[in-house]
């Protein structure tokens, strides 16, 4: 899920009008590379395949490939409409995920993972309604 969040992160650096919300979006960006290179290195320590088994997939919360065409034909506050509408489901849709895997887990350090991914989603959305309040 986050691949596409990311593209459409990276979007934000162009085409926001809102110079808080461009900020976020950088930020939010560079924690979401980070935490792909952790999710990866799980993968690979409980020896799963690097396949996407998502590829393809309009799962909720998902940036779809037509949502990235979408963003890329927008600019200024329609990008910035979009930008929030798609990250919002995005952080929600994780969160829920991660909370999915807190519970249900088998492996320790996936559960230390998913948790960790609870609390950074739901300060993600923290920050991102508080830029909505402030007028973003």
């Amino acid at each position: 899920m986050d691949d596409q969040a990311v593209a459409l992160l990276a979007m934000a650096e162009r085409r926001t009008a809102d110079p808080r919300l461009r900020s976020w979006a950088t930020r939010l960006r560079t924690a979401q590379d980070a935490e792909l290179t952790a999710l990866r290195g799980l993968r690979d320590r409980m020896g799963l395949p690097a396949t996407d088994v998502h590829a393809g997939h309009n799962m909720p919360g998902m940036v779809t490939a037509d949502d990235l065409v979408e963003a890329r034909a927008a600019e200024g506050d329609a990008f910035d409409r979009l930008l929030v509408a798609q990250i919002r489901d995005h952080l929600r849709q994780s969160a829920q995920v991660s909370r999915s895997e807190t519970t249900a887990g088998t492996r320790a350090d996936a559960k230390e993972r998913a948790k960790a991914l609870v609390t950074a989603r739901e300060s993600q959305l923290a920050d991102l309604d508080a830029l909505a309040v402030n007028g973003g």
